[in-house]
This record gives C-alpha cells, structure tokens and sequence, in this order.
C-alpha cells in the first residue's frame, strides 16, 4: 500500500534498502507495466544474486506498516554494513527548524491532513529532497531512491527527518544509504535505537518546539545538555 507517485523511486529505495540492489548500476529499467497500473517492472542489471538474497530474507512485501522488516536480526545487518563514521555535527539551533521546514514542504498533507513525509537535509538545514506517502517507510524509500538514481550516495553529510516515529526500517534505511542522523517528531522504536547505536547513527526523537530527546551518538549535536532522563 502506497501513495501513488514517484513509484520509480520507491521501488528503486526499496530494493536498495533490502540489498537487491547494492548501486545504481545494479538497476537495468524501471517501468510502469503497460497492462496493470499499479505495477512497476524492473531489471536488474545481473540477476544471479536474487536466488541467494531472497533465500536469506523473510517475507519482503512492503507495506505501510511497521513492525520488523525482512532482515532478520541487527547481527545480519551488522555483517553487511559497517557502522557509520562522520567528522561533520549538527547545531541544536538547525535541528528543532527540521520538523517546521519539512512540514512547509507537504503539499499534499495540507489538501488530506493523512499523508506523512521523509525529508533530506543538509546539515545547515536546507532541503535537498522531499516525500510524503501514506506509509512514512514508503517516504523514506522515495526519498533514498531519488538520490540512488542520481547517483548521490552514500548521502553521509545529510540528516534524515520524518513525520511520525523512527522504526528499525527507518534507521536501516539510513543505514544503507549513509545517513548518520536520523530525526524524528515522535518516539523511536526500542530496536530502532539498538541498531542506531550498534551502527553508529544519531538519533534523535520528539523533536518539537525547542526540545527534542537524543538516543544514541549525541556528540554529533552541538551544544547539547542532556538530564539524567534524556531529555535536552
């Protein structure tokens, strides 16, 4: 279940994510199938790892759920990525403008009021990509799928802000993409914050107003006091 719209790059950010595809050289096209509107058709440049790929996943369908995604354990992703390493920080002052800057740029949110949004910013705050889908793990993969088809990752010097709240997928996705800040204007899951720790992503939830709360990795936030519940 999706959002109709950039069904390229959401197709594209999802096989990404679970590691069909590795590059952009890795996709041959991308095509909407003449006979079925809602089907998108792609091929792969070299099949010959699918049979091995799929054999190591669970079920792959996406939806807009959430719930643990297809791989299985945060030790198997452990083995396909390595933890993430910047020299960069993000100013406290530029992260709480994120949630008032991604919702200035949900255009179809303020005609349903039932769509969330993935946006991709520099860490000085401008917007490089936005997405909205009904599915907040959908707005990721169009976000990510976007930048693989331009050929613009890993994105290792951007921050990652989402409407809603940060699950395992999420952070996965970031993972793989190279993002290592992920934020978001409500609660992370408890395995979203396994696996941002293990890998070494930045999270950062309940960014509202002023406040926000950091999880893992704060010292890429600059100017940070941090309670003894969290809580900046």
């Amino acid at each position: 279940m999706r959002t109709p719209g950039a069904d390229r790059e959401l197709a594209a950010g999802f096989l990404f994510s679970e590691r069909v595809i590795r590059t952009a050289d890795d996709l041959g096209t991308i095509q909407r199938c003449a006979d079925a509107a809602n089907v998108v058709d792609v091929t792969l440049t070299d099949t010959t790892r699918l049979d091995e790929l799929f054999a190591n996943q669970r079920q792959i369908t996406t939806s807009s759920s959430c719930g643990l995604c297809g791989r299985r354990t945060i030790e198997s992703l452990s083995s396909d990525a390595k933890p993430l390493e910047v020299g960069w920080t993000l100013a406290t002052s530029v992260l709480v403008t994120l949630v008032d800057r991604l919702r200035s740029a949900q255009n179809v949110f303020d005609e349903t009021g039932g769509l969330h949004a993935a946006g991709l910013f520099t860490h000085d705050g401008t917007l490089i990509d936005v997405a909205e889908d009904v599915g907040r793990h959908n707005a990721v993969d169009k976000v990510v799928g976007r930048m693989l088809i331009r050929e613009a990752l890993p994105a290792s010097d951007c921050v990652l802000f989402v409407s809603g709240r940060s699950s395992f997928e999420i952070v996965q996705k970031a993972l793989f993409a190279g993002i290592p800040i992920v934020a978001s204007v409500s609660a992370p899951s408890s395995l979203a914050i396994d696996l941002a720790r293990e890998m070494g992503i930045t999270l950062a939830g309940f960014v509202r107003g002023d406040s926000f709360n950091l999880y893992t990795h704060a010292e890429r936030v600059r100017s940070v006091r941090l309670s003894a519940s969290g809580r900046s």
